[in-house]
Formats: C-alpha cells, sequence, structure tokens
C-alpha cells in the first residue's frame, strides 16, 4: 500500500523517539530518568477535576459547537482582556483540541501551496511539519545563541520573499525558554506591517515566566499589529492539563471562521468534558499556578547550577517554559563522538539519562533538558551526566 507523498515526507518527532528508547530500557528494568518529556509533573488542581465531573453528572457530554462552547470563549475573551488588555469579542476565538490543533488548524486555513512560512530556529519540532501538511514551506531563520536564540528584524527582512505569508514567534520559547522583549517585537512587528506578513503568537508558555521580565504579546502592541496577529494558547501547561487537550486561538474575524469551518470536518468539536474543566480553568480563583512557577523557579536554578559546572557544556540561563537548551559541542569533542546525537545516545546506553538532541530542533549543537521532574531526579541526572562526561575524556 503506498502512503501519502505529506506523510512520507514528515520528520519523525525526535522528543517520542527518545521517549519511546527511554520507556523501552524502564520496560527491561533499568533506572532510567527521562528529561525529554513537555509536560508538567504535577496533576491536574482538583478543583478542574470536580468541574469536569460536575459537567458529566450535569449531562455536557453532548456535542458541542465547533468553535467551542460560548461560557469557556467568554472566559478566554476575559482573560485576554485582564493579562494583555487585548479587546476581543466571542467570533474572534476558537477553542480547539489543544493549542498544536489550533496551529495546525491555522495553517490548514491559510496556506496554500508553495506559500512560505518563516521558522525561527531553534524551533518546536512541529512548526515545520503542519506548514509542510498545508502544502506550505517552512524557511528557517536562525536565532543565534548569543542573541539568546531570538532573530532580529534585520534578519527577518533578509528572508522575506513574495511567497513569505507569515511567522511564527514563539515567547517564551520551546525549546529555549527565551523570551522576546517589547522592543525586540515591535521591531519585528514593524516589518511584518511593511510587508502585510501574517503573526503567528504561540504564547503556550506565558505563565510560566520565572524572572521580573514581562511576557508581552506582541498583538498588544499595536492596532495593525493585533489585526495581523494570531494568538495561540491553552491551558496544558499553565494548568498541568495535558492530556485534557484543549487550546484556542484569537484572532482577525475572517481567519478564525475559517478555522472554525476547518476543525467542523476534521474534529467536530473540542471535547465537552473537556471545555467545562477549562472553563473553571479560567476563572476558578486558584493558586495553584503560583505554586508551580514556584517550584519551577527552584528547579531550574538549582538545575542550571549543576548542568553549567559538567565540562564542556554551555547554557544561556532560560527565563521561562521549563526547558534547558545547552550547548554541548565542546563536550561531544571531549568524549570523542561525530555528533550529538552519537552523544545523547550513548548517555542513555551508559547513564541511562534521556535527553532531547537538538536536531530536531534545528540547533545540531544543542541538546534539551527538561526540568519538570523533581529536584531528586534532576540532581541525579546532572550527577550521571557529569560522570559520563569525565568518564569519556579521550
Amino acid at each position: 500500500m503506498k502512503l501519502s507523498k505529506r506523510v512520507a515526507e514528515l520528520t519523525p518527532s525526535s522528543t517520542l523517539a527518545i521517549s519511546a528508547k527511554a520507556k523501552e530500557l524502564k520496560d527491561e528494568g533499568h533506572d532510567v530518568i527521562g528529561l525529554g518529556v513537555g509536560e508538567p509533573d504535577f496533576n491536574t488542581p482538583e478543583y478542574i477535576i470536580q468541574a469536569a465531573k460536575d459537567a458529566m453528572d450535569s449531562g455536557h457530554t453532548k456535542y458541542t459547537p465547533s468553535g467551542g462552547i460560548l461560557p469557556l470563549k467568554k472566559a478566554i475573551v476575559e482573560k485576554l482582556k485582564n493579562d494583555h488588555n487585548l479587546k476581543y469579542d466571542t467570533n474572534n476565538i476558537i477553542v480547539t483540541t489543544g493549542a498544536k490543533y489550533a496551529l495546525f488548524g491555522l495553517f490548514q486555513s491559510i496556506i496554500d501551496e508553495g506559500d512560505e512560512v518563516i521558522v525561527p530556529t531553534p524551533y518546536w519540532v512541529s512548526y515545520p511539519e503542519h506548514v509542510k501538511l498545508a502544502g506550505g514551506k517552512p524557511v528557517f531563520v536562525e536565532g543565534l545563541e548569543e542573541n539568546e536564540f531570538k532573530i532580529t528584524k534585520e534578519q527577518l527582512e533578509a528572508s522575506i520573499t513574495d511567497k513569505t505569508k507569515a511567522i511564527i514567534i514563539n515567547s517564551p520559547s520551546n525549546p529555549t525558554g527565551m523570551m522576546y522583549s517589547e522592543n525586540e517585537l515591535l521591531a519585528i512587528g514593524e516589518v511584518c506591517i511593511k510587508h502585510n506578513i501574517m503573526i503567528v503568537s504561540d504564547e503556550i508558555y506565558e505563565a510560566l515566566v520565572y524572572t521580573d521580565d514581562k511576557h508581552v504579546s506582541i498583538a498588544e502592541l499595536s492596532e495593525e499589529l493585533k489585526e495581523l496577529t494570531v494568538v495561540i494558547n491553552g491551558v496544558s501547561k499553565s494548568h498541568a492539563m495535558t492530556g485534557w487537550r484543549i487550546g484556542y486561538a484569537a484572532g482577525p474575524k475572517k481567519v478564525i471562521q475559517a478555522m472554525t469551518n476547518h476543525a467542523s470536518h476534521a474534529t467536530s468539536n473540542p471535547t465537552s468534558i473537556a471545555q467545562y474543566a477549562a472553563l473553571a480553568a479560567y476563572t476558578v480563583p486558584n493558586d495553584t499556578l503560583k505554586d508551580m512557577r514556584s517550584t519551577f523557579s527552584e528547579r531550574l536554578n538549582k538545575f542550571y547550577e549543576l548542568i553549567t559546572e559538567i565540562k564542556g557544556i554551555n547554557c544561556i540561563k532560560p527565563k521561562g517554559a521549563f526547558y534547558l537548551f545547552p550547548n554541548v559541542s565542546e563536550a561531544v569533542k571531549l568524549n570523542g563522538f561525530n555528533s550529538v546525537d552519537e552523544w545523547v545516545e550513548a548517555l542513555l546506553e551508559e547513564e541511562k539519562v534521556a535527553l532531547v538532541p537538538g536536531g530536531g530542533f534545528g540547533s545540531p549543537n544543542n541538546v534539551r533538558l527538561s526540568y519538570a521532574t523533581s529536584l531528586e531526579q534532576l540532581e541525579e541526572a546532572a550527577k550521571r551526566v557529569n560522570r559520563f562526561v569525565n568518564n569519556n575524556l579521550v
């Protein structure tokens, strides 16, 4: 049986591949520490779980409108107004089966064959695949490590062609944890306005910031930028609800309506029960998020200190999300390996620590380490990595 060309050309997810290998070793009885996971290690807060139970007991188990239930859309409108002074109405909002599907549905709705989408590197692994599945071409622009992995307006300007349709901005970033400042976003926005380029602003990690730097949505900086921007967000990271699969997009009505039409044929609607759980996440006052952020901040400070003490590993301290993205090229050379991928594979085999190679994110000299696990596990992982580097010096 012959598969479709679009599926055959997809690049397998590096994060899922390393997770599968780690699971295989665990199933064989090995003590594996997995640092590849991209989700909070906290359970969903009890008040959200209770809201889901109440929804089921109340009979909210049927189809909903394709774009989401009205109370949740209203809650998202209020959240955007309170957090970013962004004024939308419910026709500017679509609730989706996770923020990933919001991105997928958006690209399906705006891209024609041959359209180009600018993807700054390092990037989240699914961005280029979503663009390709829509018939578009990802155009990679390198965010230099010395600029905290962020691209500049000059780089953006140089990468634009008459086929450029959109740019993706992910702040805070997966995999780097870096954030664009207001001035940096204004500079990029100036170029987008000049060339009428749509901005896809992935803000899924906005609630997980550990410095005094304020998370800024590019849509809030001017009415012109708001009209060019589709904001992508959801409850997965902010409320430890990865498995519930509720995200949303906020943007121009024409785009949101197109996404809603697409979703009506693709998924019918997001899960009804999960929508009511998300409604509670956005409307019930609770300190869970503050506690989770405090725990992540503590882990970041300790884990960053331990990792940067290891010979041949260099890392810029992230400001948000829950990842470190160190450059390990020097350690790879010290250990006599030909590539980061080989080094990561040997580390997993020898010390049973699972990291994600940076090549899957467009940065082959780096690795991604998630600190969404206990401090004890992180300390043990750092000890094992340090031992691996020192035991394999050539």
